[in-house]
């Protein structure tokens, strides 16, 4: 088949089926020990890979260029798309395996002069203008700005008239090292430097160590002809007023010559060879290099040493071995085309796979262009989601991280398909979707991972809700299930008054409970009977329609009333009468699922009607209270005036069953 040949460029890497390729900065390519080549690559970050903060800072950034570069206008389907066409630099390194690349692209850093909508007349082209830091979290801009102003320029003050005073404290400027304007000629100040190299030499000669270090003659004239012995003897001129005869006598004072030594004398052989490793591996970076390899020196001795170290034969030496293993390093390596199916392939059974989306269900749509005509559809977002995408579309999700138009489900398929989120909607995406969204299983993104938990109280506070009834209040805070309770005080009092507390038993209202025979009998009575399936010419189902007709008629009912008026005819949602033959759901009659609680949208909307109101008024208060105590159990109601006619059921039905077992009333939410 056919290859390409990638050199060190901006290429796509692939590692994951379901998420988008990694934008990746090639750097040099590596041949590992058992023969693969991998990549040494800068990693560069899309928009959704940094929080929602940093979106917003980069929203600002984006429109102060906008602005300051005057760009045409664009719409909002386009704007939409130049987020995904906006990159993030960062400085970390990773290393890939060459055969995850999957395509080139190019990145560029943003211009001002640049204007965004030529980004999207171009395919694989991204531009990025700040710098991401994934330890820190921060953006910063990466390139430097000219500052101008008062702050960063110098006051120049106005031009002074002849032997006008600057008014400068002399004493607070530089001290002066060398006057050029000295009464010496330059064959006397190098005569004077030639006597000041003979010094040196005589001095290495009666110093032990140094004749250690130089046994020659030449190597100690070479080290006493060093830049630190000249900057001696000029700056002793300099100091004795440039009187030759007073200069001489301080080179040479009363207890012996004087020996001027630099950081590359000072050093011995074994601590230049610590050096040498600790820059190959920390580079320039003398803090790190002081801490693990050189601590006895200070970091003056080091950087001092370095720019030494860098005059020697050894750093060119060095220099020369690194140019040669560069030049043998990989600089270009061949991938042929990757052509194994993505797992995310959509094959239909009994179908041919590329015949225009033949086969799959009518009504399913491409989730960002909406097309129903496809060669290939993929699966994409989250698996409970089923939803897709047509080719055109999966290869822009792959390549820019996003689909073409603004949907409300690209959040949902981002926390699904990235390992590193929690799994679920974050609560700003959660809040802007609307209980009426157009899809079926768009409910279903507002739901939250609930874990039971289970409240095993200890004794002693058992105790102190009777014993400290007074200060904890229980009624009070159940009522204020999220007011603060400071058990710390409760837990002291309690202990006061336990001492002091009677020692009779509590009294216990034993529980009669009913035998496992009458409570299946009940259970088999109150079972709601199979749904029939409507008879005719199947209709396929479209899940946009679906969710349309449907509304907020998922919620089931909140709890069973006794028939009104004692004629057994059980009252729906809207207060029409339904007949024996009719089951009172709000579900569709074409599929009635059993809801999960993981699955419940929220928020939850509950529709009070004008019959529900009447069988509220006529419950006493007593009786509402305990209902809301147990919402579970059925509830006996006086019999009221129906509000409309009830028409009796023209075919006879069955007898009216006891309040226990009562067809529940569903209250449409």
């Amino acid at each position: 088949g056919w290859g390409m040949l990638w050199r060190v460029d901006y290429v796509y890497f692939e590692n994951s089926s379901s998420n988008p390729y990694l934008v990746r900065r090639i750097e040099e390519l590596n041949k590992t020990a058992n023969g693969n080549v991998e990549a040494k690559v800068v990693c560069l970050f899309r928009r959704r890979d940094i929080s929602s903060s940093l979106n917003s800072l980069a929203d600002s950034n984006a429109r102060e260029f906008e602005e300051e570069s005057k760009q045409p206008g664009v719409s909002e389907q386009q704007r939409h798309q130049l987020k995904h066409r906006e990159l993030f630099l960062s400085r970390q390194f990773e290393s890939l395996p060459a055969t995850h690349i999957r395509g080139k692209c190019s990145v560029t850093l943003l211009n001002e002069t640049d204007i965004l909508s030529q980004y999207l007349e171009k395919e694989d082209c991204f531009f990025y203008s700040l710098v991401f830091d994934p330890v820190q979290k921060t953006l910063l801009a990466d390139q430097g700005e000219i500052r101008v102003g008062c702050k960063y320029q110098a006051e120049i003050p106005d031009r002074l008239a002849e032997g006008e005073s600057d008014n400068r404290n002399q004493q607070k400027m530089e001290m002066k090292v060398w006057d050029p304007d000295n009464p010496l000629t330059d064959r006397q100040i190098d005569q004077f430097l030639v006597v000041a190299r003979a010094v040196g030499t005589f001095a290495r000669a009666l110093d032990c160590s140094s004749s250690i270090r130089q046994p020659s003659l030449h190597m100690s004239a070479a080290a006493a002809s060093r830049d630190i012995t000249l900057f001696h003897a000029m700056d002793t001129l300099q100091r004795n007023g440039y009187d030759l005869a007073k200069a001489m006598s301080t080179l040479v004072p009363q207890g012996g010559p004087v020996l001027c030594r630099d950081e590359m004398e000072e050093w011995s052989a074994s601590e230049a060879m610590l050096f040498e490793e600790a820059l190959e591996k920390y580079g320039k970076d003398f803090n790190d290099i002081r801490q693990d390899f050189l601590p006895w020196k200070s970091l003056a001795s080091i950087v001092q040493f370095y720019y030494m170290w860098k005059t020697t034969d050894r750093y060119i030496q060095q220099k020369r071995l690194k140019a040669a293993e560069a030049d043998s390093k990989l600089k270009q390596v061949y991938i042929p085309t990757y052509t194994k199916p993505n797992p995310n392939q959509i094959i239909s059974v009994g179908s041919k796979p590329g015949m225009n989306g033949a086969g799959f269900q009518k009504g399913l749509t491409c989730e960002s262009c909406h097309t129903t005509q496809s060669a290939q559809w993929y699966a994409w977002g989250p698996p409970n989601m089923q939803c897709r995408l047509c080719a055109s579309c999966w290869i822009y999700w792959k390549k820019y991280g996003g689909l073409k138009t603004p949907t409300q489900l690209e959040g949902a398929a981002r926390s699904a398909t990235e390992p590193h989120s929690r799994g679920h909607m974050s609560r700003p995406e959660a809040q802007s979707l609307s209980p009426y969204t157009t899809s079926a299983n768009r409910a279903k993104l507002l739901a939250k991972n609930r874990q039971t938990f289970l409240l095993q109280t200890t004794k002693l506070t058992r105790i102190a809700r009777r014993m400290c009834r007074d200060i904890l209040q229980p009624r009070r805070a159940a009522r204020r299930p999220y007011a603060p309770i400071n058990a710390n005080a409760i837990k002291a009092e309690c202990s006061i008054r336990l001492p002091k507390a009677a020692k009779t038993p509590l009294k216990i209202h034993p529980l009669v409970r009913l035998p496992l025979a009458t409570i299946v009998k009940e259970l088999a009575a109150q079972a709601p009977l199979k749904p029939k399936t409507p008879r005719g010419t199947k209709t396929p189902i479209n899940r946009n329609q679906m969710s349309q007709n449907r509304g907020l008629a998922g919620i089931v009912g909140k709890r069973a009333y006794d028939s009104v008026a004692g004629s057994g005819v059980p009252f729906s949602a809207n207060g029409r009468p339904m007949t024996s033959g009719m089951r009172s759901s709000a579900q569709p009659a074409v599929k009635r699922q059993k809801l999960n609680p993981a699955d419940a949208p929220n928020p939850v909307v509950f529709v009070a009607t004008k019959d529900t109101r009447a069988l509220r008024k006529a419950l006493t208060h007593l009786e509402m209270r305990r209902a809301a105590r147990r919402p579970n159990l059925p509830l006996k109601v006086k019999p009221v005036l129906p509000i409309r006619p009830v028409i009796a059921p023209l075919v006879p039905g069955p007898p009216a069953h006891p309040a226990s077992t009562s067809e529940p009333i569903i209250l449409e939410d």
